[in-house]
């Protein structure tokens, strides 16, 4: 599995424009060969996370040089973003855990 984590600041002009071509790439990332999710998380202090797992290089790659995708970069880094920092990453290890899901009686009566 392949990683990216976009940490970014946005700046405070074109924020509808943003959401919508954000909007747009989310929609588009879901219908890419190897997708697996994405989620968007936003610090108080306005540092947003996006954190995008692809099944391999190959997907990640795909997503990352569809030609909507990379005008979408360019417009990003004119208009969107005050800074960001990109990282791809290979999971070398992964694990889970979910609890077990107690079985809730009805209150007697």
């Amino acid at each position: 599995m392949i990683v990216t984590v976009f940490r970014s600041r946005l700046k405070a002009e074109n924020s509808q424009d943003y959401l919508e071509t954000a909007g747009r790439m989310s929609e588009m990332a879901r219908s890419m060969p190897g997708y697996l999710s994405h989620k968007v998380f936003t610090a108080e202090d306005g540092e947003r996370v996006t954190i995008a797992e692809f099944a391999d290089e190959k997907a990640q790659e795909g997503w990352r040089t569809r030609m909507e995708h990379v005008e979408a970069q360019k417009k990003g880094r004119k208009s969107f973003y005050a800074e960001y920092k990109l990282q791809v990453c290979k999971v070398i290890r992964e694990s889970t855990f979910e609890a077990e899901k107690e079985k809730q009686e009805a209150p007697a009566r």
